[in-house]
């Protein structure tokens, strides 16, 4: 394996010159716009800090991308994770949220040597995108208490946390509400055209700051954002015990399905978008090394992400350093803007999340399945999604697995 990955560099950057590195350069800029806000996102959501998004962020963007199976990839926290991640915070809280994700990653180092790659091709598109409605709305859910700005009964379950925030009396910060649906509102109105320039999440957090900061609102915020790389909360060697090892690990491994999963399908997707190769194998590896490093700095689990992957194809990514490129360009905001982006209001966050989540959907799949009425993917659809959102989501894929496989029983 080391032996293709040295080739595929020589490959990579064969006749690569002053031009290519400026593409590099200007896409790795392109998709710091892109990653700052869902970085910043991603770890509130996941139950960590702001800061802990970014320094997976940064992280996910230098190991995990010199080390990528594709030329192209860009990883970090992402939204599936936080869903993940949050409920896992609530019962364990950040340590057992960090020994699930570096077991994760041993799972899938030993899942790349064993040449598990080309699992996902196997499972079927219904129940992959029943998931990913799934994750969207146990997303969505997370974000109402943030959304609102109020404080209801935590959860285990995102069925659960609806259960809990309709059933207790609503009274809302109405300042709050109002900057969370300003965000929504920008996101959905800012022109596409522009949005390649400037993502509309970005511009609805500046919006949302600059309101803040002129007329100091009692919302809640973000809070400091320590500027440094290996934050005073991280994992400890000492942390490891075989009770905390036996209590995680089936969420390490939900963590790392999911970052199997996730991971595989945006670069399968950026090798359609560049025309370029992929080792899936490799990149399951990378995606290893990367989540068992990253929690000793502070961070959260990272994958693949495929919107930040697509922005970097799209500007014009020639090589892995974009990946690179944009870690630094973080690492940058985080030391020269945290005292500023420590004003962001969680409703800011929330209804970034909110609109993310929306867009998550694969609506063109979801259309063309309920249109022609098939009536076994609308059922591996709908049973996916909800057992997503009602169970643990390595159960939901199992179950969508499993389900796929009796109706072909059935149908032969």
């Amino acid at each position: 394996m080391l032996k293709s990955y040295i080739k595929d560099i020589k490959n990579e950057f064969k006749g690569y010159d002053l031009l290519n590195f400026k593409q590099d350069l200007m896409a790795g800029i392109t998709v710091t716009a892109v990653a700052l806000p869902l970085a910043l996102a991603f770890g509130v959501s996941s139950g960590a800090t702001a800061a802990a998004g970014l320094i997976t962020a940064i992280l996910a963007g230098v190991v995990i991308g010199a080390l990528s199976g594709g030329s192209f990839q860009i990883s970090g926290p992402t939204g599936a994770m936080s869903a993940i991640l949050v409920a896992l915070f609530q019962k364990y809280g950040l340590e057992g949220v960090w020994i699930a994700g570096a077991l994760a990653g041993l799972i899938l180092i030993l899942a790349g040597i064993l040449k598990l790659g080309k699992v996902v091709s196997y499972i079927p598109t219904p129940v992959v995108t029943g998931f990913t409605s799934g994750i969207a709305l146990i997303i969505a859910i997370g974000q109402l208490d943030n959304f609102f700005g109020v404080s209801t009964k935590s959860s285990e379950s995102a069925a659960i946390k609806v259960l809990n925030f309709f059933s207790t009396p609503l009274n809302p910060n109405w300042y709050a509400l109002s900057i969370g649906i300003l965000v929504v509102v920008i996101m959905l109105i800012w022109p596409k055209k522009l949005n390649n320039i400037i993502p509309s999440s970005l511009i609805g957090l500046i919006i949302a700051l600059s309101i803040n900061m002129i007329f100091k609102l009692p919302v809640d915020i973000i809070g400091d954002i320590p500027q440094k790389l290996i934050l005073d909360d991280r994992l400890s060697i000492s942390s490891f015990n075989l009770d905390i090892l036996k209590s995680v690990l089936v969420p390490a491994i939900s963590i790392a399905a999911l970052a199997m999963i996730e991971s595989l399908l945006c670069g399968e997707v950026g090798k359609k978008m560049k025309g370029d190769t992929f080792d899936a194998n490799r990149e399951l590896i990378a995606q290893g090394i990367g989540n068992f490093i990253i929690p000793f700095f502070g961070g959260v689990p990272a994958t693949a992400a495929i919107a930040r992957t697509s922005v970097a194809i799209k500007s014009g990514a020639r090589t892995r350093l974009v990946s690179m490129f944009h870690a630094v360009f973080l690492m940058l905001s985080m030391f020269l803007l945290a005292p500023i982006m420590s004003n962001i209001p969680l409703s800011a966050l929330a209804g970034v999340l909110m609109v993310t989540a929306w867009r998550m959907n694969e609506w063109e799949n979801i259309k063309y399945i309920f249109s022609k009425r098939f009536k076994g993917a609308i059922l591996k659809f709908l049973i996916t999604m909800f057992a997503t959102v009602a169970l643990d989501l390595t159960q939901a894929i199992l179950i969508g697995v499993i389900f796929s496989s009796l109706l072909f029983i059935v149908k032969i």
